[in-house]
């Protein structure tokens, strides 16, 4: 059967069924009831929903187990049934299909952020991922589908789990909101060059919106990648008619934009939420007969990403600076500190490198005496909190290397292998499991050769080697060596023949580390400055440097302008054109106040050293809330407006109101006794029937750190219970937060409670399905579509009200 899947491919385009939970939600009633516990009590009424979809000639139907993880389902009650639930939903699906067409096994997400967002771990989700998608391969699947998913880091481990328990293909589709990016703010660039590096099969998008916003997203993608791309949109934007939430769009409404998919490149397609069969048939018979339309990447390069940001290595791309300052090497006071497991200086040298232009972070924690493999580990989690920039992970040790890509996000460069097929046979597997591009160096267990058609040949075996393994010459970037001038001046001229013949015969991305070049001799700055321009000429694509080494920053962009790698000289011009905000790259933040280091460290989310700052600005005589109005709250809008203009996304808002939430724990320790002022008193409850909480989290959070007292009763809260503390607290505010469809009714009815017993405070909804247009429909003053504008809402709510 799976063969059938590649023939359709190859041939046309390959669809998938439509919704499943919204056909469900129409024949079952009541809040809170478990879709996935249909699967033992009601196995007729799937079947069903599947022969519905089977006879309308889908090719792949999906099972009923979106939240078929035992998180999901500890939430109802059901955690210790997830293998049952998962088992027996293959075999209802099974059953339904009759070798009519491919089971899909649907995986969802955990409802859980991973480190460094949220608390879950790489490891307890794989392990998660790995039970349920077990469970259901041992009934016999023909492929995972793993769906609606912003995590990015949640997207891998949910690959990883299957590739570790199933050899069926596997597709990955993400959830992007109406800006394109996912809730954590990838782009489908940045998903696609992940994913694509984790040998998934199928790549694409699913749920969030309706079919018009999807297609700007399917462009991205098929520009991004060369792996098949599908598309599975919501019929349309919900809304509410009486009782019923409809998706409006008709099955001849779909079928128009489906066909305009096929039209951009899309292999293949499906429905979300509010699909039906006849929408899935319609979109058959639109669609019959057509062929992808053939669309070509855009050039590759070596790609590496972390959950925002895209960087390319290669001919035809801007200069690429790795930055190589968290390094223990001769730096006592960083090989200190990671010995002792501390990350200050290493996220100090982060924030620094980033800010004086370095694209890539290399990351070594190889101090003697510590713990490298955790340090890694807890280095990369850090370092993802805070930079937006792609990871290089340095060490020549497996099991650190490891420890690292179970940590990060993305796909990250792994720095190394070299010519020995030892190291070659331990580090390429890590880089094909995890999805890694890997530096080759030019040397083997004789050292490194001399002449360059030397390292040529080991930059051929370590090329053959990568492609055996499963790597494509896209994941690999080759580091030719530098050796010292001091000893021998031919060897300069050598590494830059190599740099040269490498980027010639092997079309690879070189690299190089430039420093070495000056060993042993005086004024050493000015050595690796010419040398690194010398190298950009011969062409190549990274420096390995310290971007806040002034002379040799300079140097690299002016090298970058002049040899055309620098696109209309936008980033010199952004660099060196006075555009540098507060503080300019490489200076001291020893330079300005103590105010000014308090307002930048809850803008950038400096958890570390918060308390400090607090601490010292109480000591220059700085009132607390002279401090919680003039830098605090200032520094969380100036977060809010990055937001809005999308130059931050919700990491950052979360990382900044961390910080920001421990310099407002230590104010109120020095305002005891003394009568504060609050903002106003707002509940927070996730309605009736819905155990969704994490937007519901992050709203609470900010609002907390806007002055507001909030009163947050949690998940599944009925209507009764929010009318209850609003009387007894005499709230200022209620906000309601729903994530499913059918969930968004309870909002309606505690709407209705409220305004029927006398309660009058107004009311915000939000949640993933909610628009302004239903919050208006049942009475609700304002609509939060997102954690940021719910804040600003709060405020003009409850000013109004008073």
């Amino acid at each position: 059967m799976v063969k059938g899947l590649w023939a359709k491919l190859d041939k046309g385009v390959l669809i998938f069924d439509g919704a499943m939970g919204s056909m469900l939600q129409s024949r079952v009633s009541g809040p809170g009831v478990c879709l996935e516990e249909l699967n033992l009590t009601e196995p007729g009424m799937l079947r069903d929903i599947h022969r519905a979809y089977v006879d309308q000639g889908v090719d792949v139907i999906e099972t009923n187990t979106l939240g078929g993880n035992r998180i999901k389902l500890g939430e109802q009650g059901l955690g210790r049934k997830a293998e049952e639930i998962n088992g027996q939903a293959v075999k209802i699906a099974r059953e339904a299909a009759s070798d009519r067409c491919l089971v899909a096994l649907s995986v969802g997400s955990t409802g859980k952020f991973l480190e460094p967002v949220g608390t879950l771990t790489f490891d307890e989700a794989t392990d998660i991922f790995r039970e349920q998608i077990g469970a259901a391969a041992r009934e016999g699947i023909d492929l995972v589908v793993v769906e609606t998913i912003s995590d990015l880091k949640e997207m891998r481990a949910a690959v990883v789990a299957a590739r570790e328990v199933t050899s069926v293909p596997i597709m990955a589709t993400m959830t992007f909101q109406e800006d394109g990016r996912t809730l954590l703010g990838t782009s489908p660039e940045a998903a696609a060059v992940c994913l694509e590096s984790l040998g998934v099969d199928i790549i694409g998008a699913n749920c969030g919106t309706g079919p018009e916003s999807m297609q700007q997203v399917l462009r991205e993608l098929r520009r991004s990648t060369s792996t098949p791309v599908v598309v599975q949109p919501n019929a349309g934007i919900p809304r509410l008619e009486g009782e019923r939430t409809v998706f409006p769009m008709s099955p001849d409404e779909m079928a128009s934009f489906y066909v305009g998919f096929v039209r951009e490149g899309a292999n293949a397609i499906g429905g979300c939420c509010g699909t039906t069969p006849q929408h899935m048939r319609a979109a058959i018979k639109a669609v019959e007969g057509l062929k992808p339309t053939t669309v070509e990447p855009v050039k590759a390069g070596t790609a590496v990403s972390s959950r925002s940001r895209v960087v390319k290595l290669g001919s035809g791309f801007p200069l690429v600076v790795i930055g190589e300052r968290i390094n223990p090497t001769g730096r006592k006071k960083l090989s200190g500190e990671l010995v002792e497991g501390k990350l200050d200086e290493v996220l100090k040298e982060a924030r620094e490198q980033v800010e004086a232009g370095a694209d890539l972070l290399d990351v070594n924690v190889g101090a003697p005496g510590a713990d490298e493999a955790g340090l890694m580990a807890g280095a990369v989690l850090a370092v993802q909190r805070s930079v937006a920039a792609p990871l290089v992970l340095d060490s020549a040790d497996p099991d650190v290397l490891e420890a690292g890509l179970r940590a990060a996000d993305g796909k990250v460069l792994i720095n190394s292998v070299n010519g020995e097929q030892e190291i070659m046979d331990k580090i390429l597997p890590l880089a094909v499991k995890y999805g890694a591009a890997v530096i080759g160096l030019t040397l083997d267990n004789r050292g490194i050769p001399q002449k360059a058609g030397d390292r040529l040949k080991i930059a051929e075996r370590i090329l053959d080697s990568a492609l055996g393994h499963g790597l494509s010459g896209n994941d690999l970037v080759i580091d030719p060596l530098t050796l010292s001038v001091s000893t021998d001046q031919e060897l300069a001229l050598e590494t830059l023949s190599a740099i040269e013949l490498i980027k010639r015969k092997l079309g690879l991305a070189v690299t190089l580390g430039v420093s070495n070049i000056s060993f042993g001799l005086p004024e050493r700055g000015l050595l690796n400055s010419a040398f690194l321009a010398m190298a950009v000429a011969a062409g190549l694509d990274g420096a390995i440097m310290n971007p806040k080494y002034r002379r040799m920053s300079e140097t690299f962009h002016a090298s970058a302008v002049i040899k055309g790698r620098d696109e209309k000289a936008l980033r010199y011009i952004k660099l060196y054109g006075g555009q540098q905000e507060e503080v300019r790259p490489g200076e001291s933040p020893a330079q300005t106040t103590p105010a000014d280091r308090l307002f930048r460290a809850v803008f950038e989310g400096h958890k570390e050293s918060i308390l400090s700052l607090v601490e010292e600005s109480f000591q220059q005589g700085m009132d607390p809330l002279e401090m919680s109005n003039s830098i605090l709250i200032p520094a969380l809008e100036k977060v809010g407006r990055r937001f809005e203009s999308k130059d931050f996304f919700l990491p950052q808002v979360m990382l900044s109101a961390e910080a920001a939430k421990i310099a407002f724990g230590r104010i109120k320790e020095a305002l005891k006794g003394r009568e504060t002022v609050s903002r106003g008193k707002i509940i927070m409850a996730t309605v009736q029937g819905d155990i969704h909480d994490i937007g519901k989290n992050i709203v609470t959070m900010l609002l907390e750190n806007h002055g507001f007292e909030v009163l947050d009763l949690g998940i599944n809260v009925s209507p009764e219970r929010i009318a209850e503390v609003a009387v007894a607290d005499k709230v200022d505010s209620i906000g309601l937060s729903a994530l499913m469809t059918t969930t968004m009714l309870e909002m309606g009815k505690t709407v209705e409670h409220l305004r029927e017993t006398g309660i009058t405070c107004p009311v915000m909804v939000g949640g993933a399905a909610v628009t302004a247009e239903f919050a208006a429909e049942i009475g609700a003053n304002a609509y939060g579509k997102n954690a940021v504008e719910a804040v600003n809402i709060a405020k003009k709510l409850i000013d109004r009200k008073k």
